[in-house]
């Protein structure tokens, strides 16, 4: 019997490895089936491929159907398991004929027997048995940091890489290797800064390619992998739910539904997003109905996931757009803010919304019953993330009204011009779409510019910055040291002591990054204004994606110091360093404490 499970565990171990080396090679090849024109000989060996892998799957399947039934039947239904129903479906043309006697079995067989039927069941698989390999790196205690890093750096050369394929770019153009990769870490880190325009860059397949990317870096990769781990396969350990919690802050007690409220509040909203901004431009900018859909779920997740990616040529300052638009403006900046605010103040708000609903219902038709209040219900990050955006979004809109009225904005009528200035105000915070050049504005918008791209959103959101959780807590500890406070309070809650550090740490590293960048850059770009290095810094490390008009200018060296601060600004300084440092255990001893002069 122990020798039976052994080689029932060998086995298993070998077609795990079969699988994960097998996933490799079909994503390879759907890669290159969709980005190269083959001839006939390398079709043939791509179909090869794919016929392998079909084989692969199909009998690891069936083997597990047969030697863990108990297991397949405890785990219940599960994504991967209908899968394999689909797979021994397929199954059916390969073992019998055609059936001729009967239309439907006719056009059922064609159907399981299609290229694009068989591709989609063994590409799930291997997306699937990849997010597996990657989970056990979790399960195996690999540092939570580490894995951040590793995943955001693979996507980005996966993404470069595509963006190279011949597919998706036009015809006469050829991608350079660092502008490939320059926009690929642009996408994923959902910044929108750009070396090329995206329009006369990119074919349909290319702006896709930079869709999706912006859709993996806005959800957050290990987000992305949870999700498959959790419904796609037959679960997660225990320490892999506590960590990947972690990663993404959750309080929750299920993995699962905060998983299920991410995934369903992103593509709620950007669907609504998408079919609002069609209303907005249909008929308007000279496009066919497939450009207008594409235009729309294009902007949509640009505009929620913060990114500033536009197809159109010179952004949303594009003059089919440009005028007569406020409503689309009005919906970007929507998508902009509920994006920017995180997805746990979004949970929270669902809360808040549901609990004075339900409330308002039982006034309405249980007035006589007795119902629980909750005088709370809103936790102080919602609070402090709410308000603070708030403030932030009016001073900037009524700042840049004052300074760019008659200035930036004088060919707009008066409503555009509010509108404007409200979406103006909304952008520098991490999103970076411009409807007006920022190298119209005047150095005192600039500055308003890099402060709001500087503190940028909320935490655990699409968007970056130093948050506004950070900035908020810095002010308070200001208040509190100024009164000669012993406490910082925010919203009648003492704050603890550990963020109050890692609100320092933030700043403090925020500052000196962005400066040790920017004096690289004075000495490599030395005929560019230092302002607008400056500026380029800053839109960089913060992910937001504006630029004074220089990004194309920059030599390549300086290109890859901008790739490198993308990547530190949406990955998190303090994440980079606890990847490489190891970590100290804490002493069980504490050193004696003196004050230190300050002043």
């Amino acid at each position: 019997m122990n020798n039976l499970k052994i080689i029932i565990s060998r086995i298993d171990y070998i077609i795990k490895t079969v699988a994960i080396v097998t996933s490799i090679f079909v994503v390879a090849a759907v890669i290159v089936d969709y980005g190269f024109k083959l001839d006939t000989d390398e079709m043939s060996f791509i179909m090869l491929v794919y016929n392998a892998a079909w084989w692969i799957y199909f009998i690891s399947f069936v083997y597990k159907v047969v030697v863990h039934w108990s297991e397949v039947w405890r785990k219940g239904i599960s994504f991967t398991l209908i899968l394999g129903i689909m797979l021994c479906a397929s199954a059916l043309p390969k073992f019998f004929n055609t059936p001729v006697d009967s239309q439907i079995l006719t056009v059922l067989w064609s159907f399981m027997i299609h290229k694009y039927f068989i591709i989609s069941i063994i590409g799930l698989l291997s997306l699937i048995t990849i997010s597996q390999w990657i989970v056990n790196f979790v399960n195996k205690r690999t540092n939570p940091a580490l894995l951040i890093v590793i995943c955001f750096i693979t996507v980005i050369a996966i993404g470069a890489l595509l963006l190279l394929l011949p597919r998706s770019t036009l015809e006469h153009i050829r991608l350079p290797i660092v502008d490939a990769l320059f926009i690929s870490t642009s996408a994923v880190c959902v910044t929108g800064l750009s070396t090329v325009e995206i329009a006369n860059t990119f074919t349909m397949e290319g702006q896709i390619i930079i869709a999706l990317l912006i859709q993996i870096g806005g959800l957050g990769i290990m987000t992305i992998t949870s999700f498959f781990a959790l419904f796609f396969m037959d679960g997660i350990g225990l320490y892999s739910q506590f960590s990947l919690k972690n990663m993404i802050a959750s309080s929750s007690d299920s993995l699962k539904s905060v998983l299920t409220n991410v995934l369903g509040f992103t593509f709620v909203i950007e669907i609504i997003g998408a079919i609002l901004i069609w209303f907005s431009i249909h008929s308007t900018m000279g496009m066919l109905l497939d450009d207008e859909i594409f235009f729309s779920l294009f902007h949509s997740i640009s505009a929620f996931c913060n990114a500033g990616f536009s197809t159109l040529e010179g952004n949303l300052g594009n003059d089919l757009i440009l005028y007569n638009h406020n409503i689309f403006y009005l919906i970007i900046s929507l998508l902009i803010v509920l994006g920017g605010i995180g997805f746990p103040i979004l949970m929270s708000l669902k809360k808040i919304l549901l609990y004075y609903s339900s409330d308002l219902l039982h006034k309405t038709f249980r007035k006589n019953e007795q119902r629980p209040r909750y005088m709370h219900i809103a936790d102080i990050n919602t609070k402090i993330v709410l308000y603070s955006s708030i403030y932030l979004i009016l001073l900037g809109t009524i700042g840049i009204a004052l300074f760019e009225w008659n200035g930036a904005f004088s060919s707009f009528s008066a409503d555009e011009k509010i509108v404007q200035s409200l979406f103006n105000a909304v952008a520098p915070r991490t999103a970076g779409f411009n409807s007006v050049a920022p190298s119209d504005f005047t150095r005192v918008t600039i500055i308003l510019y890099l402060v709001l791209m500087w503190i940028g959103g909320g935490s655990q959101s699409t968007a970056g910055g130093i948050k506004v959780n950070t900035f908020a807590v810095a002010l308070a500890s200001l208040k509190s040291l100024i009164k000669g406070e012993h406490s910082t309070t925010l919203f009648n809650r003492e704050i603890t002591y550990s963020s109050i550090r890692r609100t320092l740490v933030v700043v403090f590293g925020s500052i000196c990054t962005i400066a040790l960048f920017y004096v690289a850059l004075l000495l490599l770009e030395p005929s560019i204004p230092s302002i607008d290095l400056l500026f380029e810094c800053v839109s960089a490390f913060s992910t937001v994606g504006s630029s004074l008009g220089i990004t194309p200018l920059l030599g390549n060296i300086s290109k890859i110091l901008l790739v490198v601060l993308m990547f530190l600004g949406r990955v998190g300084f303090i994440t980079v360093l606890m990847s490489i440092l190891p970590q100290k255990e804490q002493p069980k001893y504490r050193l004696p404490k003196e004050d230190i002069i300050i002043n």
